[in-house]
């Protein structure tokens, strides 16, 4: 296939998955037809069925292009010539997440996903959830449990409710603004929240002001 021919291809996917988040986000994903994401896009639905094999397919395609594995996340605020403590990975990872959130794009995908995916056959959300969060949970647990071995979390809470908590506090907090984003700037309370459960699990001496991550 040229080259062009190529280009052409993918804009016309981009353009179908662009108007999928639009839909999605204005109708609901049960209420949505393939049909519908075509008009919107200007296409045939034959166009749709050339990319994408049904809605779900088409569904999970629009969830990748914003999807934020925390494996990736880590590696990107890694630091290979002075590796980070387990937990500063962490607190990193989260707050790089919390960045990209707040991207026009990741916005809507996820408000689509926490709250316009309704139970339907097209797409199984429960199972999607619970995949999403299963992924965090092992990738999290493994620092929560490496920063117990090493000492650099205290003795008082256990690397699973740590683990818990986090997931708790951050997805709690996704639901909470992507339902009404202009209640309050996430950008400012968002870095305050994660910095302070941070904060409250790291060792600190009586004579400490400041959690070891903010020391230069």
């Amino acid at each position: 296939m040229p080259k062009r021919t190529k280009a052409e291809a993918e804009a016309t996917r981009e353009a179908l998955l662009d108007a999928a988040e639009v839909i999605f986000l204005e109708r609901g994903v049960s209420r949505t037809s393939l049909e519908q994401i075509a008009r919107q896009a200007g296409m045939t639905r034959g166009a749709v069925y050339w990319h994408f094999k049904n809605k779900s397919d088409l569904f999970h395609a629009m969830l990748d292009r914003v999807k934020m594995p925390l494996r990736q996340l880590l590696d990107d605020v890694e630091d290979l010539e002075r590796p980070r403590a387990p937990l500063e990975s962490l607190r990193l990872a989260a707050l790089h997440a919390l960045e990209r959130l707040q991207g026009p794009r990741s916005r809507r995908v996820h408000t689509i996903l926490f709250h316009c995916c309704e139970a339907s056959s097209d797409v199984d959300i429960l199972e999607l959830h619970q995949r999403l969060a299963d992924d965090c949970h092992e990738t999290m647990l493994e620092r929560f449990e490496e920063a117990n071995r090493t000492g650099t979390m205290i003795a008082s809470i256990e690397p699973e409710i740590a683990c818990r908590m986090l997931m708790s506090m951050f997805g709690g907090l996704m639901h909470d603004w992507l339902r009404d984003p202009t209640r309050y700037d996430i950008g400012d309370i968002g870095p305050r929240m994660i910095d302070t459960f941070f904060e409250r699990i790291s060792p600190c001496t009586p004579h400490c002001t400041s959690p070891p991550h903010s020391s230069s």
